[in-house]
Protein backbone atom coordinates (compact mmCIF):
# COMPACT_ATOMS: atom_id res chain seq x y z
CA UNK A 1 0.00 0.00 0.00
CA UNK A 2 1.30 3.19 -1.08
CA UNK A 3 1.82 6.20 1.90
CA UNK A 4 1.81 3.74 4.73
CA UNK A 5 2.92 4.81 7.81
CA UNK A 6 3.12 1.77 9.73
CA UNK A 7 3.34 -1.91 8.32
CA UNK A 8 3.77 -4.95 10.50
CA UNK A 9 4.65 -8.82 8.70
CA UNK A 10 4.31 -11.93 10.48
CA UNK A 11 4.93 -9.87 14.08
CA UNK A 12 4.69 -12.79 16.40
CA UNK A 13 4.95 -12.87 20.32
CA UNK A 14 4.96 -16.19 22.41
CA UNK A 15 1.16 -17.11 23.06
CA UNK A 16 -0.31 -13.82 22.21
CA UNK A 17 0.64 -12.28 18.79
CA UNK A 18 0.23 -14.77 15.67
CA UNK A 19 2.09 -13.63 12.63
CA UNK A 20 0.00 -10.37 12.59
CA UNK A 21 0.35 -8.28 9.17
CA UNK A 22 -0.89 -4.83 9.22
CA UNK A 23 -0.97 -1.56 7.42
CA UNK A 24 -2.02 1.74 8.12
CA UNK A 25 -2.62 4.23 6.08
CA UNK A 26 -1.46 8.04 6.58
CA UNK A 27 -3.33 10.66 7.79
CA UNK A 28 -6.26 8.10 8.63
CA UNK A 29 -7.98 6.77 12.31
CA UNK A 30 -7.34 2.95 11.84
CA UNK A 31 -9.55 1.47 14.34
CA UNK A 32 -7.64 -2.05 16.20
CA UNK A 33 -10.88 -3.98 17.54
CA UNK A 34 -10.92 -7.16 19.20
CA UNK A 35 -12.37 -8.28 22.35
CA UNK A 36 -10.68 -8.19 25.50
CA UNK A 37 -7.52 -10.52 25.40
CA UNK A 38 -7.21 -10.87 21.98
CA UNK A 39 -3.64 -9.69 21.73
CA UNK A 40 -4.30 -5.87 20.89
CA UNK A 41 -2.17 -4.48 23.87
CA UNK A 42 0.40 -6.68 23.06
CA UNK A 43 1.14 -5.81 19.17
CA UNK A 44 0.57 -2.11 20.28
CA UNK A 45 3.64 -2.66 22.49
CA UNK A 46 5.72 -4.18 20.50
CA UNK A 47 5.60 -1.59 17.99
CA UNK A 48 6.45 0.78 20.46
CA UNK A 49 9.18 -1.30 21.57
CA UNK A 50 8.19 -1.82 24.62
CA UNK A 51 7.92 -5.28 24.95
CA UNK A 52 10.57 -7.32 22.09
CA UNK A 53 8.95 -9.08 19.60
CA UNK A 54 9.62 -12.67 18.94
CA UNK A 55 9.61 -13.03 15.03
CA UNK A 56 8.39 -10.37 12.14
CA UNK A 57 8.93 -7.23 10.99
CA UNK A 58 8.01 -3.61 11.90
CA UNK A 59 8.29 -0.79 9.54
CA UNK A 60 7.78 2.96 11.04
CA UNK A 61 7.56 5.84 7.82
CA UNK A 62 8.76 3.21 5.55
CA UNK A 63 11.72 2.36 7.35
CA UNK A 64 12.47 -1.29 9.04
CA UNK A 65 12.42 -0.92 12.82
CA UNK A 66 16.43 -1.92 14.57
CA UNK A 67 17.65 -1.40 17.31
CA UNK A 68 20.00 1.53 15.98
CA UNK A 69 17.09 3.20 14.58
CA UNK A 70 14.22 2.43 16.86
CA UNK A 71 14.76 5.76 19.06
CA UNK A 72 14.80 7.63 16.33
CA UNK A 73 11.43 6.43 14.82
CA UNK A 74 10.03 6.77 18.53
CA UNK A 75 10.82 10.37 18.25
CA UNK A 76 8.17 11.00 15.41
CA UNK A 77 5.61 8.58 17.51
CA UNK A 78 3.33 9.66 20.28
CA UNK A 79 1.50 7.20 22.96
CA UNK A 80 -0.82 6.68 25.26
CA UNK A 81 -1.25 3.11 26.66
CA UNK A 82 -2.87 2.05 29.99
CA UNK A 83 -4.05 5.35 31.76
CA UNK A 84 -2.48 8.46 31.49
CA UNK A 85 0.46 8.85 34.14
CA UNK A 86 1.25 12.55 35.71
CA UNK A 87 1.93 14.29 39.60
CA UNK A 88 -1.61 14.86 40.87
CA UNK A 89 -0.18 17.34 43.51
CA UNK A 90 1.05 19.93 40.23
CA UNK A 91 -1.42 21.42 37.82
CA UNK A 92 -1.85 20.56 34.23
CA UNK A 93 1.07 22.49 33.00
CA UNK A 94 3.35 21.54 35.28
CA UNK A 95 2.79 17.95 34.60
CA UNK A 96 2.97 19.30 30.56
CA UNK A 97 6.06 20.91 31.37
CA UNK A 98 8.12 17.90 32.74
CA UNK A 99 6.86 15.69 29.55
CA UNK A 100 8.18 18.82 27.15
CA UNK A 101 12.03 18.96 28.93
CA UNK A 102 11.99 15.14 28.82
CA UNK A 103 11.29 15.44 24.58
CA UNK A 104 12.92 18.20 24.79
CA UNK A 105 10.76 20.36 22.79
CA UNK A 106 10.09 23.65 23.30
CA UNK A 107 7.58 25.65 25.21
CA UNK A 108 5.29 26.79 22.92
CA UNK A 109 4.06 23.29 21.74
CA UNK A 110 2.67 23.01 25.28
CA UNK A 111 -0.01 25.51 24.87
CA UNK A 112 -0.57 24.27 21.19
CA UNK A 113 -1.57 20.55 22.74
CA UNK A 114 -3.10 21.92 25.42
CA UNK A 115 -5.26 24.04 23.14
CA UNK A 116 -5.46 20.92 20.57
CA UNK A 117 -7.34 18.76 23.42
CA UNK A 118 -9.18 21.75 24.96
CA UNK A 119 -7.65 22.44 28.41
CA UNK A 120 -5.86 25.46 27.74
CA UNK A 121 -8.35 26.85 29.98
CA UNK A 122 -8.03 24.14 33.06
CA UNK A 123 -3.93 24.55 32.38
CA UNK A 124 -3.55 25.70 36.48
CA UNK A 125 -5.77 23.74 37.82
CA UNK A 126 -4.14 20.59 39.91
CA UNK A 127 -3.83 17.34 38.32
CA UNK A 128 -5.89 15.57 41.41
CA UNK A 129 -9.12 18.06 40.58
CA UNK A 130 -9.31 16.69 37.11
CA UNK A 131 -12.32 13.98 36.06
CA UNK A 132 -10.83 11.01 34.23
CA UNK A 133 -12.19 12.19 30.68
CA UNK A 134 -9.87 15.50 31.71
CA UNK A 135 -7.09 13.34 32.49
CA UNK A 136 -7.35 11.27 29.47
CA UNK A 137 -7.06 14.37 27.43
CA UNK A 138 -4.18 15.27 29.39
CA UNK A 139 -2.52 12.00 28.41
CA UNK A 140 -2.90 12.30 24.72
CA UNK A 141 -1.58 16.08 24.99
CA UNK A 142 1.54 14.88 26.70
CA UNK A 143 1.77 11.97 23.29
CA UNK A 144 1.41 14.92 21.37
CA UNK A 145 4.33 16.90 22.04
CA UNK A 146 7.15 16.97 19.66
CA UNK A 147 4.70 17.02 16.71
CA UNK A 148 4.36 13.23 16.48
CA UNK A 149 3.31 11.41 12.78
CA UNK A 150 1.69 8.82 14.55
CA UNK A 151 -0.27 8.81 17.98
CA UNK A 152 -0.98 5.33 19.19
CA UNK A 153 -3.94 4.94 22.02
CA UNK A 154 -5.08 2.00 23.43
CA UNK A 155 -8.48 2.43 25.04
CA UNK A 156 -8.43 5.59 25.51
CA UNK A 157 -12.59 5.72 26.31
CA UNK A 158 -11.82 3.44 28.70
CA UNK A 159 -14.00 3.87 32.39
CA UNK A 160 -15.50 7.36 30.53
CA UNK A 161 -18.76 8.72 30.90
CA UNK A 162 -20.81 9.40 27.87
CA UNK A 163 -19.44 13.16 27.63
CA UNK A 164 -15.91 12.55 28.23
CA UNK A 165 -16.71 9.54 25.49
CA UNK A 166 -17.84 12.38 22.89
CA UNK A 167 -14.73 14.66 24.08
CA UNK A 168 -12.13 12.32 22.71
CA UNK A 169 -14.20 11.51 20.15
CA UNK A 170 -14.25 14.80 18.73
CA UNK A 171 -10.00 15.24 19.60
CA UNK A 172 -9.45 12.13 17.63
CA UNK A 173 -11.51 12.65 14.60
CA UNK A 174 -10.01 16.48 14.38
CA UNK A 175 -6.00 15.22 14.43
CA UNK A 176 -5.90 13.97 11.12
CA UNK A 177 -7.20 16.65 9.37
CA UNK A 178 -6.14 19.68 11.36
CA UNK A 179 -2.54 18.46 12.36
CA UNK A 180 -1.93 15.93 9.83
CA UNK A 181 -1.11 12.98 12.48
CA UNK A 182 -2.31 9.52 11.94
CA UNK A 183 -4.05 7.57 14.61
CA UNK A 184 -4.02 4.14 15.78
CA UNK A 185 -6.86 3.80 18.37
CA UNK A 186 -7.24 -0.01 19.61
CA UNK A 187 -10.73 -0.74 21.45
CA UNK A 188 -13.20 -3.33 22.09
CA UNK A 189 -16.53 -0.98 21.64
CA UNK A 190 -17.56 -1.40 18.16
CA UNK A 191 -19.89 1.53 18.00
CA UNK A 192 -17.13 4.48 19.20
CA UNK A 193 -14.49 3.01 16.35
CA UNK A 194 -17.53 3.06 13.82
CA UNK A 195 -18.06 6.76 14.40
CA UNK A 196 -14.70 7.31 14.46
CA UNK A 197 -12.54 4.65 11.80
CA UNK A 198 -11.65 5.25 8.60
CA UNK A 199 -10.03 1.91 8.39
CA UNK A 200 -10.15 -0.76 10.80
CA UNK A 201 -8.48 -4.11 11.82
CA UNK A 202 -10.29 -7.00 13.91
CA UNK A 203 -8.18 -8.99 16.14
CA UNK A 204 -8.67 -12.30 17.78
CA UNK A 205 -6.56 -14.61 19.21
CA UNK A 206 -3.53 -12.62 18.12
CA UNK A 207 -4.33 -13.04 14.23
CA UNK A 208 -6.09 -10.65 12.10
CA UNK A 209 -8.61 -11.76 10.91
CA UNK A 210 -10.35 -8.70 8.91
CA UNK A 211 -8.49 -5.71 7.73
CA UNK A 212 -10.03 -2.62 5.29
CA UNK A 213 -12.01 0.58 4.68
CA UNK A 214 -14.57 1.12 7.19
CA UNK A 215 -16.50 2.68 3.85
CA UNK A 216 -15.81 -0.73 2.40
CA UNK A 217 -17.71 -2.53 4.52
CA UNK A 218 -20.93 -0.08 3.96
CA UNK A 219 -21.38 -0.55 0.69
CA UNK A 220 -20.89 -4.70 0.74
CA UNK A 221 -24.31 -4.22 3.10
CA UNK A 222 -22.60 -5.39 6.13
CA UNK A 223 -22.21 -3.57 9.17
CA UNK A 224 -19.26 -3.54 11.86
CA UNK A 225 -20.98 -5.55 13.89
CA UNK A 226 -21.66 -8.31 11.70
CA UNK A 227 -18.38 -8.68 10.45
CA UNK A 228 -16.64 -8.39 14.38
CA UNK A 229 -19.42 -11.10 15.16
CA UNK A 230 -19.29 -13.62 12.25
CA UNK A 231 -15.40 -13.47 12.80
CA UNK A 232 -14.58 -13.15 16.56
CA UNK A 233 -18.16 -15.20 17.38
CA UNK A 234 -17.86 -12.25 20.31
CA UNK A 235 -20.53 -10.10 21.83
CA UNK A 236 -19.14 -7.38 23.40
CA UNK A 237 -19.79 -3.56 23.97
CA UNK A 238 -21.81 -3.96 20.96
Amino acid sequence: MTDTILETKNLSKKNRVHDLSMSVPKSCVYGFLGPNGAGKSTTLKMILGLIKKDSGEIKLFGEKVSNKNLLNLLHQTGSLIENPGGYPHLTGLENMQIIAKLKGVKEAEIEKALKTVRLYEQRDKKLAAYSLGMKQRLGIAMALLGNPKLLILDEPTNGLDPAGIMEIRKLITSLPKERDITVIISSHLLNEIEQMADYVGIINHGQMLYQGKLSNLESSGQSLEQIFLKLTGEKESL
